[in-house]
């Protein structure tokens, strides 16, 4: 047993030795996070830049993208210290904080998401009163709530964590809450309960509040015109998308988290794992620089007459 107060260093074992090939996944991960960097801070510039893209579907998007800079930011820089590594250490303040980065930004951005569909929901459904109802007041406590709300409930979460450890290797290539919590001594029932209670609370608030929204939508989608399906089409498929891919990337996270998922090669494992963290900062600025047109337009170089 030791106390975690003389821990200084997690080992993660979930590393491969890649040998002479850990220069060329580094190279792939270093060109994967400047891409990561270059595209968020593209829309987020577009965005804050263009007067005509100040309207809450777009401010919404913009906290968004910055949730996907702070998530990236608590892993690339971390991973690629780890690939040239040879023992896979890192130093428990420096793990304690991942852990925090990596748990607040899921839910940041599962928070995020529901907020967008509500704003899709009341300007589909009330196109007429969607000005009046989402005023700048309510889209900055909007914001406000999806990032605070995550903070607050990490802070609390990181004071659980327990005291005295009997282990200090991780199996996995970064950390996350629950594989520190499984290498206390003690008995961890309740920092697992309030994880669970934690984690489940944000994700039903989120889909309860997506479902509501898009079954609204679809309702006046079959009752509407033409014009209205379409514009629902519009605005609603990158969403959708971006839903679904975050989804299902972070039911494999929490179910690899909490079961035996040994079953699996671990270098599916190690890919799905990353997928949750690499997947969105990557696909949701490329997904909505293609498919929102005004940002589109915008994003248009005449210079080189290149489109993003």
């Amino acid at each position: 047993m030791v106390n975690s107060s003389q821990v200084l260093f997690f080992f993660l074992t979930a590393y491969i030795d890649s040998g002479v090939l850990a220069y060329l996944y580094f190279t792939a991960v270093l060109l994967l996070y400047i891409l990561i960097i270059v595209s968020n801070v593209l829309l987020i510039a577009v965005i804050c830049v263009n007067r005509s893209l100040h309207e809450p579907m777009y401010m919404f998007l913009c906290s968004l993208f910055v949730n996907e800079l702070y998530g990236s930011s608590g892993l690339f820089p971390f991973l690629l210290v780890q690939i040239l590594s040879h023992l896979h250490s890192v130093a428990a303040p420096f793990c304690l904080l991942q852990v925090f980065i990596v748990h607040s930004y899921g839910a940041v951005e599962f928070l995020s998401l529901a907020v967008m569909s509500y704003d899709r929901y009341l300007a589909i459904c009330y196109p007429l009163q969607y000005n009046t109802r989402m005023t700048p007041t309510k889209i900055a406590a909007l914001i406000a709530v999806s990032w605070l709300y995550p903070f607050v409930v990490m802070s609390f979460s990181m004071t659980l964590i327990p005291v005295k450890l009997c282990r200090n290797q991780i199996n996995k290539v970064y950390c996350d809450m629950h594989s520190l919590v499984k290498l206390a001594c003690s008995d961890a029932a309740l920092t697992n309960i309030y994880g669970l209670i934690a984690t489940f609370s944000t994700i039903f608030i989120s889909l309860l509040l997506i479902l509501y929204s898009y079954i609204k939508i679809l309702a006046v989608c079959f009752s509407g015109s033409k014009q209205t399906r379409q514009k629902a089409v519009n605005t609603c498929t990158p969403h959708l998308a971006s839903i679904l891919n975050f989804t299902c990337a972070g039911s494999f996270e929490i179910s690899q988290s909490r079961f035996d998922m040994s079953f699996l090669p671990n270098v599916l494992r190690i890919f799905l794992s990353l997928y949750f963290l690499t997947a969105q900062p990557l696909f949701n600025p490329l997904m909505y620089g293609l498919k929102m047109s005004k940002i589109r337009n915008i994003c248009k170089i005449k210079r080189w007459g290149v489109t993003f």
